[in-house]
C-alpha cells in the first residue's frame, strides 16, 4: 500500500484557516477508474482510495503508517506566500 501524507491546505474559496493544521494521510489509487458500461460513470473497485485518516500532528500521521506497514511519502508544507495590498493600489 502506498500513501501519501500532507499537511491540509486552506480552502481557496473562503478567507479562514480552519482545520489547516491537520494532517492526512491519503492512499495511493490502487487501479485506474473506468467508464461503467451501463451509465458511463467513472469508478473502480479500489475502496481505499475513499479512504482520508486525519491527525493533529505529522509525527502521528508517520507513526500510524510505520505501525500498520504503510509505505507513506511525506509531502512538505508549501511556504505561504502574502501579497500585501492597499485598497488604494485597485485605482492605479
Amino acid at each position: 500500500m502506498k500513501a501519501r501524507i500532507y499537511q491540509k491546505p486552506k480552502n481557496a474559496m473562503q478567507s479562514g484557516r480552519a482545520g489547516t493544521g491537520r494532517w492526512m494521510l491519503e492512499f495511493a489509487p490502487a487501479e485506474a477508474r473506468k467508464p461503467d458500461p451501463l451509465m458511463g460513470w467513472a469508478g473502480s473497485g479500489d475502496t481505499q482510495r475513499q479512504l482520508r485518516l486525519s491527525f493533529a500532528s505529522r509525527e502521528e500521521a508517520v507513526a500510524y503508517a510505520e505501525k500498520y506497514g504503510i509505505d507513506a511519502e511525506v509531502m512538505p508544507t508549501p511556504v505561504r506566500k502574502l501579497k500585501i495590498q492597499a485598497y488604494a493600489d485597485n485605482f492605479r
